[in-house]
Order: C-alpha cells, then structure tokens, then sequence
C-alpha cells in the first residue's frame, strides 16, 4: 500500500509517484482548494487537492483530524515562496491523483495542540503515541537498543534470556508473585532483576553475557520508576572492576557521540563518602556547583540545641550550603517556602545566615540564629564556605540521613531556582560504596544486593557482627551517574561460598533460610565458579535523559500511573471465581473496604 514514508520525501523524488499511507494531521480549505498535512511516523507532508479532479475533491472535503487514509499522487516542488522551512519536506508536496479512506475517526478525546492529562493520555495511549514527540521518543528508543545489541556484539558478549517465572528473593523490593495452578498454595516471583541467573551463566562459562530485559518491582512509584521497567543487563568472567567500567563507558560515551554528538569525554571517578560529604547524595548532579562544607566541630559548644545535638551525636551531621550571591535573590518568604520543602524530607527546621560584610564577621551577618553564634565561629564559617558579600549560607543540622537527604534535595531545588544549575551533561563514576546500610531498627541490608564481593576479602572474613565494623565495610561496587540520576549500578560479585555465607551471616540470614532461599546459588559457589562482575543500566532511565523527557512513563510505549495501574486496559483487574479456584486462592475483602 505504501511506497514512500510522509516524511523522508524530498527534492530528490520530484516526478516521482508515490502512495502514501497515514493520517490527517490538518485539512485546510482555501476557497475551492483543499490541503491536508499527511502524517506518519516519519513526519508530515503537503498533499494538494485538485477541484477539476470532482469526485476525488468531494471526498477530500470529507477529510478531518485523524481520518486514516491512502493517498497516490505525484511529488512536485514547491514554489520559491511557498518552501515552508519549518517542515523537513518543505521543498515538496504531492499532487493527489487517488484518495481511499481507509478509516474515519469521530472527535478525538485528545486535543494534539492543547495539554492533556497524563490519565487521558495513557488512557488513549495508542493516540497519545501519534504525536510526533512521542512517536519520536520511541523511535530514539529503538535505536538505543539497536546501538546497545551492536555494541556488545562487537564485543564479544552474547544476548541469553533468562526466566521470568523464578523464585522470590530479597533484593530491596517487594515481589510480584504469581500463583502456580499446578503446585497450590506455591508461587513464582517475577524477577527483580536476572541477578542470580546472570551470575550462574558467568558459573556456566557463558563468560560475556547481556541481555535488555524486563524486571518487576512492587515498590513506590515516582518520575523514574515504574512496577516494570526495562534494563540492559551485562556480566562477565575474569574481568576486574576497572575493566567492566571501561567497556561500559566506552559504550555510554560512544552512543552519546554517535546519537546525540555529544562527547562524554572521560568520565571521573569519585568515592560514596565523597560524594556524601560534597553533595549529601551518593548520585551527585555536578552541573550544580554548590557543595556542604561540616560545620559540627564548630558549633559543639553553642547554646542552642538545634545545632550542638547534632553536632555532639556521633549519628548526627552539621552542614552549611553556600548559596553565591542569593542574599538579596531570596526573600523571607522564599526561605519559609524553602523550610517548608526540607520538612517533606525529615528536617525540623532551615536556619540560614545572609553574608553582608565579612570584614566584619559577627556584625556583618544577618541571621534569626546570631545570637548564639560568637565572632569566632562565623569567621570560620565565612572562611571554609569561602562566603562573599551578598551570599546565603543555609545550615543543616540533624542525623546524618536527614541532613544528607534533606540538603541534597535543598541544593537542586536552589540550582534550579535560581539558575545556578547549568545546561550540559556531567557524568560520573561513584565508587566504594559500603556493603551495608543500618535500617531504623538496628538491623542491617546489604547497600547494593547480598551478592557484592568485599574490597578487601580478608579484613571482611575477619569482621565479626557489630555496627562500627559494618559500617567500615567497602564493597566493590561501582555507579555510573549522569545529571544526578542513575544511569546504572554494577559490582564485583562473590564467587566463593565462605566470602557468601558470610554476608548473609552479617545480615542476619540464617543457614536454614540461606539454604531455602539461596541454596541453588550456595551450591554452584562450590563447583569452581569464576571470579564475575557485571553492571545493569536502566535503560527507561537513559532515553528519558536522552531525550529530554522529564518521566520514564514519557519515553515507554504503554507505562503504568504513578498508583501502578493502566487506565487503557484497566488493569490490574478482578480473576473470575473459577480461575481462583483452580489455583486455590480465595480473596477476603475486609470489612470496611466493602463499602
């Protein structure tokens, strides 16, 4: 039906017939003339609609918005004063010589020109997909993972799928399970991630694999998250971590070069307690300037608890963030809504000082918590935040989650505020993360998953269970970062069964659950498994910065709603009482959610 795409016809077909397949993106009716844009997933093209030629015309006149139709005609030039430079097929249109409707379309219940709501849009998602933004974002999608399977071909790492129907495992989110008909009261998991199998491939000598893979997770949704989401999953054999970095990043720079032309350059390296100190975030966006400055030594002996707590806590954390030449930028009201802002995030409070003078130290500031403050302590706090006259300094003092959390989120919400955050690109590699993470009740999980190698293998062998020793713990673990997200994380991982049992011991495993859970992995440790290291991308994540997309829903063909849900089929849905039987579920509806 089709021999040319609407929007890859140029000059060079002038005199040419085509057939041209798609739909009506405009008609105009111009006192006896009619032209339409002609729309495919390539782009638009003029067609023109000749009156002499009277049945054709007619059923023109019938054309509206989204009419699916087939069109034959003739590429002509356009005149020198009617090329439309705003159209990459500006220098042509087609002289219509059949039209068929192949299909008409009544009002849409989308407004292409006008804003609509994400619900309408996933709703009407197959219309949604029509616009050439989205259209376009799929398509840079496809060529993303085109560029990703070359890439890795060349290379010499082999695309092996592994299940979907596995086992559940604690890997830092809630599983998708799904019940078995034919072993009741049994269920498979959907995979967090091929974590596991990856790794038994490496034990199976497939010593370079990927895959682009879907993983399921049943956790909280926000712009960069959905229930299930897309990753590209790498892995190897007797590589060490600097040599898995390397080939990675040459991948990341190279699609940048090569999509986008931007050169990535040499990406820099940075350590997780760096990263925390500078940025209070272990994905820093480097693109902001402004770093924390620990102010806790300073502020041990002041009275006022608000800052010598923290600062006396061996949990607790004191930070000041220079805002450059903000004092008169930022009003009073301002910083309530910025104190507001902090609050989402755990903190009591936002106590800030405006530098008016720093000749002058105590006398040349103003701040609600002066008073406390002694000409000492502001002269080094001017000196180490490196203050100007006309600056902002806002201090942040709680435990150190908070403080880094609440910061963190304080020093983006500035930047792009006031401008200080700059266009660009600036990854980087962050590095030594700890192997473990206290939780609120004491307890221990693994930072990364349970099955990261150590560092250093023989101090961790040596550990014995306890807060100070865990938290001294570094694990070979490595994040790719790119304008403060994401773009993936990877790590050695542990290929002996002492260095394994060892971890899950830390984390309060116990052999029983290690053997129910992991028992298949604890086995295949044992028969000569190679040292391995991987990294897995998230690919939803990479097309979203790519593109400019400010959601990974916007560069996904059919996402969930931020409450995990589709409204175009709505599912999830109800089974059918016969379906629940024959797997041996029964649902209970409480009480109060009966009405």
């Amino acid at each position: 039906m089709r021999s040319h795409y609407c929007g890859l016809l140029n000059a060079q077909h002038v005199g040419q017939q085509v057939s041209l397949c798609g739909w009506i993106n405009r008609r105009r009716d111009l006192g006896g003339l009619i032209f339409v844009d002609l729309r495919d997933r390539e782009g638009l093209v003029q067609v023109f609609f000749d009156p002499d030629l009277t049945d054709m015309f007619a059923a023109a006149a019938e054309l509206r918005n989204e009419f699916c139709v087939q069109i034959k005609g003739e590429v002509r030039a356009r005149p020198d004063s009617q090329i439309n430079k705003d159209m990459a097929t500006g220098e042509v249109e087609i002289y219509a010589s059949a039209l068929t409707i192949l299909n008409k379309a009544p009002a849409l219940p989308l407004d292409f020109n006008q804003n609509n709501s994400e619900e309408q849009r996933l709703k009407y998602r197959y219309l949604d997909i029509r616009r050439p933004l989205m259209s376009d974002r799929l398509k840079f999608r496809a060529k993303v993972t085109s560029f990703v399977r070359n890439f890795m071909d060349s290379n010499g790492f082999l695309d092996i799928e592994t299940p979907i129907l596995t086992k559940a495992t604690p890997e830092g989110a809630r599983d998708y399970l799904v019940p078995s008909r034919t072993h009741k009261g049994q269920f498979f998991a959907l995979p967090q991630s091929p974590q596991l199998f990856k790794q038994l491939l490496m034990m199976g000598g497939m010593d370079r694999y990927y895959q682009i893979v879907k993983c399921f997770r049943d956790e909280d949704l926000r712009a960069d998250r959905q229930p299930e989401f897309t990753q590209i999953d790498i892995e190897t054999s007797f590589m060490t971590a600097p040599q898995v970095m390397q080939v990675t990043e040459e991948m990341v720079v190279s699609m940048f070069k090569s999509m986008l032309d931007v050169d990535l350059g040499t990406l820099p390296q940075m350590t997780y307690l760096e990263a925390m100190r500078l940025y209070g975030s272990d994905k820093p966006d480097l693109r902001n300037p402004m770093q924390f400055v620990d102010v806790a030594d300073l502020l041990k002996e002041v009275d006022f608890k608000v800052f010598s707590g923290p600062a006396n806590d061996p949990k607790g954390r004191v930070v000041a963030l220079k805002v450059p030449g903000a004092a008169e930028k930022v009003s009073r009201k301002d910083i309530d809504t910025y104190t507001a802002f902090v609050g989402i995030y755990g903190a009591k409070g936002l106590a800030w000082l405006k530098v008016n003078d720093v000749t002058q130290s105590l006398e040349g500031i103003q701040s609600p918590v002066a008073k406390f403050l002694t000409a000492d302590i502001v002269s080094e706090i001017l000196s180490r935040t490196s203050a100007q006259n006309g600056d902002l300094i806002f201090f942040g003092a709680d435990r150190a989650k908070v403080v880094c959390e609440a910061m963190g989120a304080l020093r983006l919400k500035i930047g792009e505020d006031l401008g200080i955050t700059q266009p660009g690109w600036k990854p980087l590699w962050v590095i030594d993360f700890p192997m473990f993470e206290e939780n609120d009740d004491g307890s221990f999980s693994a930072v990364h998953h349970p099955f990261t190698s150590p560092l250093d293998t023989a101090a961790f062998l040596a550990t014995e269970t306890g807060a100070l020793e865990l938290g001294s713990l570094l694990s070979n673990a490595y994040d790719m970062v790119l304008n403060g997200t994401e773009l993936g994380g990877g790590s050695v991982r542990i290929h002996t069964p002492e260095v394994q049992a060892k971890v899950f011991q830390l984390l309060g495993i116990s052999d029983e659950e290690a053997a129910e859970k992991f028992g298949f992995l604890l086995e295949a440790l044992r028969y000569g498994a190679p040292p391995h290291a991987g990294l897995a991308f998230g690919l939803d994540r990479l097309v979203m910065l790519m593109t400019g997309a400010t959601s990974i829903r916007d560069v996904m063909a059919f996402p969930k709603t931020a409450t995990a849900a589709c409204p175009l089929t709505d599912a999830p849905g109800f089974a059918n009482p016969q379906q629940l039987a024959d797997l041996g579920i029964a649902v209970v509806v409480k009480a109060d959610a009966a009405h």
